[in-house]
């Protein structure tokens, strides 16, 4: 469902999160697998750090959860995002539809409600495919430090670009 009957707007820019059914609230997650990088944050500064560290039941070919529904069971420290979430984790990267949308903001033409295609995320470089150098169980604590990367918090520049 991309439009809502009342209007030829699509839903994002005509409901408010917090009215959004599952199935809206679910389609705006674009897959790009951001959110499922291990963060880490400065004890100093408080500082959020991201890291090409995936969850452990993150799978770095499909961009998805391998258990999507028992998530929070499994991973105890796993957010399931609600409208609140949206607007005050400072982790979500700025590529997020959550975030745009709480913000007031549209969808990028690489979105798969905009585009119609879940491969235009890969395309606009903003999923993580192919950039993710294992999971959490696959790397030592003391390794984590040196995985630490600042593209996830950033907006690619292939993502800013117009759709040609």
């Amino acid at each position: 469902m991309t439009s809502d009957r009342k209007t030829d707007e699509p839903f994002w820019r005509t409901t408010p999160l917090e009215a959004m059914d599952r199935e809206q609230w679910e389609s705006l997650c674009d897959g790009c697998g951001r959110c499922c990088l291990v963060k880490l944050e400065d004890e100093d500064t408080g500082r959020i750090l991201a890291t090409d560290i995936g969850c452990r039941l993150f799978d770095a070919g499909t961009c998805r959860c391998k258990d999507y529904a028992n998530r929070s069971v499994q991973v105890p420290d796993c957010v399931t995002l609600t409208p609140h979430d949206v607007r005050t984790l400072p982790w979500l990267p700025p590529t997020c539809a959550y975030r745009l949308v709480a913000e007031g903001r549209d969808l990028p033409w690489w979105h798969p409600l905009v585009s119609g295609d879940p491969d235009t995320v890969v395309a606009a470089g903003v999923s993580v495919r192919g950039r993710v150098y294992g999971n959490e169980d696959e790397v030592p604590d003391d390794d984590v430090p040196d995985r630490i990367v600042n593209w996830p918090l950033r907006w690619p520049k292939k993502a800013r670009a117009p759709r040609r």
